[in-house]
């Protein structure tokens, strides 16, 4: 039999005082509960995340220059400039 949480997840998390009232304060103005506000926060976040290695994988390859070596002459340009500069 299937129920309505077998695609959910509960768990209990810590929450500062000060972090509580503040969303106290967003889920009071936005309506909604501390369960959506905080689902919706989690959504924002992943989506903000970095792409995998697959996705990023072999994207110099198409550079004339090797990575190590356009490491090297972005230091160079530090330890060359004018004191104080």
């Amino acid at each position: 039999m299937i129920t309505l949480y077998d695609n959910v997840m509960r768990t209990i998390i810590d929450v500062p005082k000060q972090t509580l009232k503040a969303l106290d304060r967003l889920c009071q103005r936005e309506r909604i509960s501390r369960a959506e506000a905080i689902r919706r926060a989690v959504r924002l976040f992943l989506g903000q995340q970095l792409p995998g290695n697959d996705e990023i994988f072999g994207l110099w390859r198409d550079r004339k220059i090797q990575g190590r070596d356009y490491e090297d002459k972005l230091r160079d340009e530090w330890s060359n400039r004018e004191p104080g500069s």
